[in-house]
């Protein structure tokens, strides 16, 4: 469960710690008090993209830390034939040992985010630096967030489908279509470029026939032309580099203070030393070692001139053959590797072209073979998605009726996907005329939730029919379904069932009141036995069926404003909140008697 939150620096919030427990955390407060700036805050930490506005004025960097800790029901499970309660691995152990991390056995992980206002950004788990895709990768089995946007999302029929394909388990198997998918767009591009006019296609041998030729006639040597550079470099100063030479020799050797006979001296001087002092042994080997290492060098000096070649030519050639690989670098490739590289592409795709007719035939076999593992892949997932949706429709109309939607009726409505061509961006273009398959990268199917909330109406889609207040309802319903079932395949045998995730609701009251935010609450409550919730809410009715109530709230502190939390930990200060909800500023002792007796009946219906 989340079990601590830091912000620091962020928006109007100056420095606030938050500490959550099991069941349900709601935050109350007034509006623009920075309720939902707490679960924007906490989205940043579990990867959501980040800028540097979100900085506190002032601030050099925002900081926001999550805490998340395995609860004692979670982390013990039963030993079969016995009642001994063993050790539980953390939901985040598999995690931790994907992405390379020390910790993942720990009954606590800390992530941390931060922003600086030169832009960077930088994620840390347990203090060890991780990438934002990663984290967001974990975030799906620590947190479900229902934000106020998603209303509008889930009457998008890919968001409709992404949920019943997490509600079934099946993104491995999307996966694998998608990449047989591929596979069959890929064949069949090969295939459009094979099909091309001839004249083209004779073009195009040409063209690559003399590049190849360009390049093997070239006969290119790796790292030729650092050699080559050099040498042009000692050809166009050879007199300096032999006058060099020659004096470095004469200093080293030849002359009658050189530093050889130097070095001689002082060996003759330490080893007369060391008949009176044994303190010069040790430096002898060393003085030798050094002498045979110059007299290497003045004899390589000596022989150096004389492997210089003296011919003129020389130069003009290395100038010439340089001016070539520049030449060819220009066309083909900064380097010679790529410039071999591009050659060898151009023999593969000559001998294609060359041979189009042989490949042609392949390729019809390969293009009938991947349609059909594409097709029996799809159709295979098409009939795991009908059976999940059954599965879904009957446990959402179990939530709905628990959510004062008794009569309504819910179905997912199937129908066959046209084949269409995926865009690098994941868009879709137009359909492909006349392809052998349907589908496309997310399978065969299109679905369609539909609804009615009213006896005798047939289900329509949601955006024809449902209001405000029964998306919010369904969306409660649908997260809940979703969340458990993904729960309830992450649980290890003999662990309790519990849901994998803290579920987050921001403003689910959007669009609801009276007996129908009461049944919201109670849900929500019940919710919260299986899993730990946190709920922004301005309803008095959910907000009196909280186990832990923080009230939000603005404030001016040194002429700046701030966002600070209270823990409301007594009656009497929940009441007080709940008759604010109730009645604004304006309470009185009757308001106040009827937020006691909330909390009193939401204790008794809990």
């Amino acid at each position: 469960m989340l079990h601590e939150l830091h912000i620091q620096n962020y928006a109007v919030i100056d420095s606030l710690s938050l500490e959550f427990h099991p069941g349900l955390n709601l935050l109350s407060g007034e509006t623009g008090s920075g309720k939902s700036i707490l679960v924007d805050a906490l989205g940043l930490a579990l990867g959501g993209r980040a800028s540097p506005e979100v900085i506190r004025t002032g601030a050099d960097r925002v900081t926001i830390t999550a805490v998340f800790r395995l609860t004692s029901a979670a982390g013990k499970r039963r030993h079969p034939g016995s009642a001994r309660a063993e050790p539980e691995s953390p939901p985040w152990a598999d995690w931790f040992e994907e992405y390379g991390l020390a910790g993942g056995s720990e009954p606590e992980a800390i992530l941390r985010r931060e922003i600086h206002s030169n832009g960077r950004s930088r994620l840390l788990m347990n203090d060890q630096p991780v990438t934002a895709a990663a984290i967001r990768a974990l975030a799906r089995q620590l947190v479900e967030v229902h934000g106020q946007n998603e209303h509008v999302a889930l009457l998008s029929p890919e968001a409709q489908l992404d949920l019943l394909d997490q509600f079934a388990g099946l993104e491995a198997a999307v996966a694998q279509v998608g990449q047989l998918f591929k596979r069959f767009r890929d064949l069949e591009s090969e295939m459009e470029s094979l099909t091309e006019n001839e004249q083209g296609r004779l073009q195009a041998i040409d063209v690559l026939s003399f590049q190849i030729q360009e390049v093997e006639h070239a006969q290119l040597q790796a790292a030729e032309d650092s050699k080559l550079e050099n040498e042009r470099h000692i050809l166009a100063n050879l007199e300096k580099v032999r006058a060099v030479a020659a004096g470095a020799f004469a200093q080293l050797y030849e002359e009658e203070e050189s530093a050889s006979s130097k070095l001689a001296g002082v060996a003759r001087a330490l080893d007369e030393l060391r008949r009176y002092d044994p303190q010069f042994d040790p430096y002898l080997e060393p003085l030798t070692a050094a002498r045979a290492t110059l007299e290497d060098l003045a004899f390589f000096l000596r022989d150096y001139p004389g492997r210089l070649e003296s011919d003129p030519g020389r130069l003009e050639e290395v100038e010439d053959r340089l001016a070539l690989i520049d030449r060819l670098k220009r066309k083909y490739g900064s380097t010679i590797g790529e410039i071999l590289e591009f050659a060898e592409r151009c023999r593969q795709q000559l001998s294609n072209l060359v041979h189009a007719d042989e490949r042609r035939d392949r390729l019809r076999a390969e293009l009938e073979r991947a349609a059909k593992e594409y097709q029996s892949a799809a159709e295979e997932l098409s009939e795991q998605r009908r059976t999940a949706a059954r599965r879904l429709a009957s446990l959402v109309r179990e939530e709905l009726g628990q959510l004062g939607m008794e009569k309504t009726r819910f179905e997912v409505r199937f129908d066959i996907a046209r084949t269409t061509l995926d865009r690098p961006d994941g868009s879709v273009s137009a359909e492909i005329p006349s392809s052998p398959i349907q589908g496309g990268a997310r399978g065969i199917d299109l679905i369609e939730l539909r609804i009615s909330p009213n006896p005798g109406e047939d289900p329509r889609p949601l955006e024809k029919i449902a209001s405000g207040g029964e998306l919010s309802r369904l969306m409660l319903a649908l997260k809940t379904v979703v969340g458990t079932a993904r729960g309830l395949r992450s649980a290890a045998p003999g662990v309790s069932l519990r849901l994998a995730a803290t579920f987050i609701f921001d403003e689910v009251d959007s669009g609801i009141g009276g007996r129908v935010a009461e049944q919201v609450g109670q849900r929500l409550k019940r919710l919260s036995r299986q899993t730990q919730v946190l709920c922004v809410t301005h309803l008095p009715q959910i907000a009196c069926f909280a186990d832990h109530h923080f009230y939000v709230e603005k404030l001016q502190r040194g002429g700046r404003t701030v966002t600070a939390v209270r823990h409301l930990d007594s009656p009497k200060d929940r009441a007080q909140e709940l008759a604010r909800m109730l009645s604004g500023s304006q309470i009185t002792e009757a308001v106040l008697e009827h937020a006691a007796t909330m909390l009193k009946q939401a204790e008794a219906l809990s």
